[in-house]
């Protein structure tokens, strides 16, 4: 349901897996998208398995076990539900809902219908965190008494989805920065407390680099076509998109995409017009913000802090949790983390031990995407609609609420300039 990016990363791994995964017909709006995906995946593009709306597809007697939904936030909740009435089961990207009242609306659907939903909280998956998650429930460090996070998303990744794309403006996709880019970093952190209530939440933060006020002088509105800075500029179309013609590609040239391979002179014209990729990055109609910082304080009286920064340099997550009996720290993308023990032996003061993955035959790179988590993420969901035995990673429905719920109630924080009840589940 919905032939677009993520979707396809999760149909794919049909095409490696055919004795696991069997994907059967597509439900999408674009003719075109249908024609490819009934091509991608072997079956008959016609009335039978193709379906314009998910509510043509529930119209229909039931033909699958399960549903991939990667329609856009805001659909989420109005495509899954007349699914899951139908005897659906869903593997649902995230967030599964853009606000409070559309998730308890789903939440008491799956309910009532007893479906299988898993939430596509692929972090959970990658070896860096599931390594983490264990030595935590194995008491490697005790009780937790702070989980600090961090994620720096990149200026290319900042530019080309929260100030030029589909998440630019919330009145259009219905998703903040924090719920539509780092539900995956509030989802960990209430994954590490799993069983704990979160209770209550304070936020800050706000749109400091991308806004009118900020443009260099003498920037043009189109980078091609009306600015004389772009040469020297770091946020130039042709920089990123050109420059750079396949990184966000899914992206950028979705507008070329009934061709089937567009030459750099066709997507040069593309951001000369109305590609909105080749707007200038400081006159666009984003209200996103680009930084923000949550504190949670959950019932066992422990707490944890979450910052999220867009613009930076490189990209990166990385976490040092603390415990009674010590410490874990350590970097998603180096794919290495360290755990540090209290050491009152003579001339010590701690010990400290590498767990590299990449030493320990656990090698992210290998299986797809978030930090090797894509993959993972599919396996599992197989192994959860075939007879519900899971990973420690998977994310039912229920288990993703409290994520989720910290979302909608840090940004209404950082609104109203206060702290705000959790409530969690």
């Amino acid at each position: 349901m919905g032939a677009g990016h993520r979707s396809f990363v999760y149909a794919n791994y049909a095409l490696n897996n055919p004795d696991q995964l069997k994907i059967t017909g597509v439900a999408d709006p674009n003719t075109s998208r249908r024609a490819l995906t009934a091509k991608k995946f072997g079956f008959p593009d016609d009335k039978d398995h193709c379906f314009e709306s998910a509510g043509a597809l529930a119209a229909m007697p039931k033909m699958a076990d399960a549903v991939i939904n990667g329609t856009m936030d805001h659909q989420h909740v109005p495509t899954s539900i007349p699914l899951l009435k139908r005897g659906y089961g869903m593997l649902l990207e995230k967030p599964f809902a853009t606000n409070e009242q559309e998730m308890r609306e789903l939440e008491n659907t799956a309910r009532q219908n007893n479906s299988k939903v898993m939430i596509c909280h692929v972090l959970r998956y990658a070896p860096f965190y599931t390594a983490i998650r264990q030595k935590i429930l194995d008491g490697a460090i005790g009780d937790l008494i702070n989980i600090q996070l961090n994620e720096l998303v990149s200026y290319h990744h900042m530019a080309v989805a929260f100030v030029r794309g589909k998440w630019n403006n919330t009145n259009i996709s219905h998703s903040t920065m924090l719920l539509a880019k780092s539900c995956h970093d509030m989802d960990i952190l209430m994954w590490l407390k799993s069983g704990v209530k979160p209770l209550r939440i304070a936020s800050f933060g706000g749109n400091y680099q991308f806004i009118p006020s900020k443009c260099p002088p003498g920037a043009g509105t189109r980078c091609l076509v009306d600015c004389p800075i772009e040469a020297g500029c770091l946020y130039s179309a042709k920089k990123h998109y050109i420059d750079h013609p396949d990184r966000w590609s899914f992206y950028v040239w979705d507008s070329l995409e009934h061709i089937e391979n567009p030459t750099i002179e066709q997507k040069i014209q593309s951001l000369k017009k109305d590609n909105p990729y080749g707007r200038c990055i400081w006159k666009c109609d984003n209200n996103t913000v680009d930084h923000q910082s949550i504190i949670v304080d959950f019932e066992d009286d422990s707490t944890a802090t979450f910052n999220m920064i867009g613009g930076a340099s490189g990209g990166e997550r990385n976490i040092h949790v603390v415990g009674t009996k010590g410490e874990i720290y350590g970097v998603m993308e180096q794919e290495k983390f360290y755990i540090r023990k209290i050491d009152t032996s003579p001339n010590h003061e701690y010990s400290e031990e590498i767990f590299d993955l990449k030493t320990m035959g656990d090698t992210s790179g290998a299986f797809g995407g978030h930090g090797g988590g894509d993959d993972r993420l599919v396996a599992d969901f197989v192994n959860f609609m075939r007879d519900g035995t899971t990973s420690i990673s998977c994310t039912s429905l229920e288990d993703s609420i409290n994520g989720h719920l910290a979302v909608f109630r840090a940004d209404m924080a950082r609104e109203q300039h206060t702290v705000i009840d959790i409530k969690g589940n």
